[in-house]
C-alpha cells in the first residue's frame, strides 16, 4: 500500500469541526440519474477539491449544497441543519465571472451586501477593503469591458468576500483564464484563504489544481458517479510555488490521475462493446 492510500480517508481532517454533511446524496434529471449515494463531510476550516470526468455532476453537487438544486434523494445540512433554499453565509464564484456589465468594480463588489441589506456604513467599510484584498485597488470606478479576465475574476471574489460567508463554492473558477494568469489567482486566493480560512469547495478539471488548493481531493467516477476515493493530500500550508516540485505533491498528483485514467479507459471500453 502506498503512502497515499494510507492517508485516504472521509472524515474532516479535524474531529469536531464538520460544517457541511453530504448524505447519501442523488440528483436525477428526468430518466438519467448524474451521481448517488453521494456522502461527505467537510470541515470548517477545510479546502476540499473535487474532481473527475464531464458529466460526472460536480457543478450540480455544488448547486445542491447551495440550496439551488434539490436532490432526489438524501440531504445537505450545513451547521447541522438541513440545506432546503440556499442558505446565509454561502458564497459561489463562478466559471463565468457573473459580473453585471453596467456595474462599476465597486458595485459589483457591494452587490452581495446590498441584497443583504447590509447598512451603507458597513458596505463604505467593507468593500474598499475588499477590492484591496484581491489586488484591485484603483480600479474600483471601472466597467468590466475595461478589465482583463483575470481582473474580472478578482471582482467576482472580491464580491463573494465581501459577504463573509462560511462556505465559499468555487465551480472551476480559473477554467476560461491563462496559464498565467491562472497560476497567479491560484497563489493569491490560496493567500486570501489563508489568511481567513473557511469551508471552501472547489471544483476543477485541473488534476494540479486540486491538489494545489486542496486539503483533500474527492475524485468522482462512474455512470451514475460516486465518491471513488476521497485522499489526504497532506501538505503544508502556506503553499508556494516550491510545493509544486515537492515529492509530495508529485506522489499525490499521479494517484489521482490513475484513478482517473482508469475510469476514462473503463469508459472506453464499454463504447467500444456497445459499437
Amino acid at each position: 500500500m502506498s503512502r497515499v492510500d494510507e492517508a485516504t480517508r472521509t472524515a474532516p481532517p479535524e474531529t469536531g469541526t464538520c460544517r457541511i454533511e453530504i448524505e447519501a446524496l442523488a440528483k436525477d434529471f428526468g430518466r438519467l440519474r448524474v451521481f448517488e449515494n453521494m456522502s461527505l463531510e467537510i470541515g470548517r476550516r477545510e479546502c476540499v477539491s473535487i474532481v473527475g470526468p464531464s458529466g460526472c455532476g460536480k457543478t450540480t453537487l455544488l448547486r445542491c449544497i447551495d440550496g439551488l438544486v434539490e436532490p432526489s434523494a438524501g440531504e445537505v445540512r450545513l451547521n447541522g441543519v438541513r440545506v432546503t433554499k440556499p442558505p446565509i453565509g454561502v458564497a459561489v464564484v463562478f466559471q463565468q465571472f457573473g459580473l453585471f456589465p453596467w456595474k462599476t468594480v465597486y458595485e459589483n463588489v457591494a452587490y452581495g451586501l446590498r441584497l443583504a441589506r447590509a447598512p451603507k456604513r458597513e458596505i463604505d467599510m467593507k468593500v474598499p477593503r475588499f477590492i484591496e484584498l484581491v489586488g484591485l485597488d484603483g480600479f474600483e470606478k471601472a466597467y468590466p469591458y475595461q478589465l482583463s479576465g483575470g481582473m474580472q475574476q478578482r471582482t467576482g471574489l472580491a464580491r463573494a468576500l465581501a459577504v463573509e460567508p462560511e462556505v465559499l463554492l468555487m465551480d472551476e473558477p480559473f477554467a476560461s483564464i491563462d496559464a498565467q494568469t491562472r497560476e497567479i489567482l491560484q497563489f493569491e486566493l490560496l493567500r486570501i484563504w489563508e489568511s481567513r480560512p473557511t469551508s471552501m469547495v472547489f471544483v476543477t478539471h485541473s488534476i494540479d489544481e486540486a491538489v494545489l488548493m486542496g486539503d483533500r481531493v474527492v475524485v468522482l467516477r462512474g455512470r451514475p458517479s460516486h465518491v471513488a476515493e476521497v485522499i489526504d493530500v497532506g501538505l503544508p500550508r502556506p503553499r508556494t510555488r516550491d510545493t509544486l516540485s515537492s515529492p509530495r505533491f508529485g506522489e499525490v498528483r499521479e494517484h489521482v490521475w490513475s484513478k482517473l485514467i482508469q475510469e476514462a479507459e473503463r469508459a472506453e471500453r464499454q463504447l467500444q462493446e456497445l459499437t
